[in-house]
């Protein structure tokens, strides 16, 4: 048992590191290579990109220990996060490594994309969802991110071409290590562990992900539920200290 969660660790590790170290690597070497190019405000905002995935780097590596613990019981600390902003955010830094992709972003003309939930941690959810889109959409360059408000959710809708996930492995990608065998796949790195991540994280921030897939149309699409920002309910999930409800 020791030696299994020791290997799940490493390799949830060199999954979930990726991302953050090349975005902190890249703009670096952009600062580096274009200092005298570079204006003051586009330092600045490289430079806050950087603390920003330094920052999200030390929270991953706290989480990934958390979840290669069978009993992990991983800290959700709730609060107002605008979607836009935090779907621009991932966007940004995922096209520095996949810069042939067009991030279509779509969202409701009327009503607010707040949701209640913890910023980071949702963030690790979009990171892994739209690099997976990137990865396994082949030489289809969009990348469809819509949302929209439905009841008591807001609903993220992330959507790729030029693959598709069949019907009796839609539950089974959310599996530990479990990879859909195909030619993209083969092609592509990843331990087989981000969208159990993904899943594993939404549910405890009282959300939920479901997969829409179709072989004749030839797309995946992922909506993850978020519940909706409001006073009332975010009242409710604020805890005294101790841990009890107010």
């Amino acid at each position: 048992m020791q030696n299994k969660v020791k290997d799940e660790f490493i390799s949830t590790l060199s999954h979930e590191i990726r991302t953050p170290l090349t975005s902190i690597k890249g703009f670096s070497k952009t600062i580096l290579d274009n200092w005298e190019a570079l204006n003051d405000e586009s330092k600045k905002r490289f430079l806050n990109i950087i603390i920003e995935q330094s920052d999200r780097l030390i929270n991953l590596v706290e989480n990934v220990l958390d979840v290669a613990k069978a009993d992990n019981e991983v800290e959700i600390i709730l609060k107002e996060v605008n979607l836009l902003s935090l779907i621009k955010n991932v966007t940004d830094i995922l096209k520095m490594n996949y810069k042939t992709k067009n991030f279509i972003i779509k969202t409701p003309s009327t009503g607010s994309v707040n949701s209640i939930a913890d910023k980071d941690k949702l963030e690790q959810v979009f990171t892994n969802i739209i690099e997976n889109a990137c990865k396994y959409s082949g030489n289809q360059n969009n990348i469809e991110i819509k949302i929209e408000s439905k009841a008591d959710f807001n609903i993220v809708s992330i959507k790729n071409f030029g693959s598709h996930i069949k019907e009796d492995e839609i539950e089974k990608v959310f599996e530990k290590f479990y990879r859909i065998d195909n030619y993209l796949t083969s092609s592509a790195q990843g331990s087989g562990l981000g969208l159990y991540i993904a899943k594993n994280l939404i549910e405890k921030m009282q959300g939920k992900i479901e997969i829409n897939s179709s072989v004749e149309d030839n797309y995946t699409e992922f909506l993850i539920y978020i519940p909706v920002f409001d006073f009332e309910t975010m009242a409710k999930k604020v805890k005294k200290p101790g841990g009890q409800n107010v």
